[in-house]
């Protein structure tokens, strides 16, 4: 059931993602990549959160061909996510978030909340650090509309960072015997 809540969590916040093609000569194929860009998002998320190292791979790729469209951060963020399912590189994920942070990405700033406040990936608190970004995220454009709330941003990112649980296989039906 979690798995289910943070895959659609992920579906839902897909509009940070989307782009607005402006009516030109080329505005069908800006739509095609448009919705290429938002395809290979959505599913290297997917394939992020359901914690299956198989799919990492692919995850990375699909992330690199979408970062030259990313304006928001969303690449960066998720590429960070990445990195921390596939093993602690603390230097390097607050790199990516950091450019995640500077792109406005609201839930890469949550993140960087949750490292200094808690420690989470480093060894010290540092509640100075935390704060900082507690008031970035309050200047934000998606703070300033209420949506979504600094709590709520700081709890979808806990759920993303939480080692998802494993897939157990499906029955088989007596057919397949």
């Amino acid at each position: 059931m979690k798995k289910i809540l943070v895959i659609g969590l992920l579906l839902a916040l897909g509009g940070c993602a989307s782009q607005l093609c402006h009516q030109s000569p080329n505005s069908e194929a800006c739509r095609a990549e448009r919705l290429l860009y938002e395809n290979d998002l959505l599913q290297a998320k997917i394939l992020i959160s359901t914690g299956n190292e198989e799919g990492y791979e692919l995850a990375h790729a699909l992330l690199a061909r979408s970062a030259p469209q990313d304006r928001h951060g969303e690449t960066d963020f998720y590429q960070a996510l990445l990195m921390i399912r596939q093993g602690p590189q603390p230097s390097e994920v607050l790199k990516q978030l950091q450019k995640a942070q500077k792109k406005g990405h609201p839930h890469a700033i949550a993140l960087l909340y949750k490292i200094h406040h808690e420690p989470y990936l480093i060894e010290k608190r540092d509640p100075l650090e935390a704060e900082r970004y507690r008031k970035a995220y309050a200047q934000l454009d998606v703070a300033l509309s209420g949506y979504p709330s600094f709590e709520k941003a700081l709890e979808l990112v806990s759920q993303l960072v939480e080692e998802p649980p494993q897939l157990q296989p499906l029955p088989c039906p007596a057919r397949c015997r």
